[in-house]
Parts: structure tokens; C-alpha cells; sequence
């Protein structure tokens, strides 16, 4: 069952065992591997991930390792698509408090499942969004 959803840098951070990652998403993270759940990464991460390496943000690497871990059905992160039912929910989330498009499609997509977001961005944490960090 995925029990949350991630943000693109915080998936990123995951897998890279980046120290940026916030303690709070990792322990959910180690807690939700050991109850054998999964944190869900919506597709629009993926995309979100070809610009960043376009831009030289982040290593060429990781979509493709992003990618790996997604494909395996035992491993903790898991693809969540992004569906028409995402898009309906993005009428949801105010797009004064979350204007950039990729966390919002992130926010609708926790919402409709009713989980959480592990998430640093500061405009996800201070909506209503629940979020973890």
C-alpha cells in the first residue's frame, strides 16, 4: 500500500542517501520499508527530473536510477501515474499556495489518496497540505 507521497528532490535525496533529506522523511521512510508499504513518486517527478538534469541541477543518473527503483515492485518508492482524476484534484490546491506545477500535480495526488506529502518545499509545508519533513 503507499502510505505517502514524495516530492522529486526528496526522492532524489533518498536515493542518493543525501544528508538533505529531513530526518522526520527518513524515519517514515525506514518505518514504511519495515511494515513493507511503499512512498509513491507521481510520474510528473520523472518529467520534473529531465528538466533538472537538462539544467545541470542534477546528475544525468538519476532519472535513470529513479527509474530502476520505481520498476521493482518489492522496492520502497513506487510510480503513481498521473491520471485525469490527479488533474480534477488540482482544483483543489490553491495555486497562490503551491504555484509551482509539478508540486501541485505532487499535492493533488497525496490528496486524493488521503496521505501525506515528504516534502522541504516550504510552500507544500505551510498549505494545508499534510505534510512530512
Amino acid at each position: 500500500m503507499i502510505v505517502a507521497i514524495v516530492d522529486t528532490h526528496a526522492a532524489i535525496w533518498y536515493l542518493f542517501s543525501d544528508p538533505r533529506l529531513g530526518s522526520e522523511a527518513s524515519a517514515f521512510i525506514d518505518a514504511t520499508i519495515a511494515n513493507g508499504d511503499h512512498v509513491g513518486v507521481s510520474a510528473i517527478s520523472l518529467a520534473e527530473m529531465v528538466y533538472l538534469i537538462e539544467k545541470g541541477r542534477i546528475p544525468a543518473s538519476a532519472l535513470n536510477e529513479l527509474h530502476v527503483a520505481t520498476a521493482d515492485p518489492k522496492a520502497v518508492l513506487q510510480h503513481v501515474p498521473l491520471d485525469d482524476n490527479v488533474a480534477m484534484t488540482m482544483r483543489t490546491v490553491p495555486r497562490q499556495d503551491i504555484p509551482d506545477l509539478p508540486d501541485r500535480v505532487i499535492a493533488a495526488t497525496a490528496l486524493l489518496r488521503g496521505i501525506p506529502v515528504l516534502s522541504r518545499d516550504g510552500r507544500i509545508r505551510s498549505s494545508t497540505i499534510r505534510t512530512i519533513w
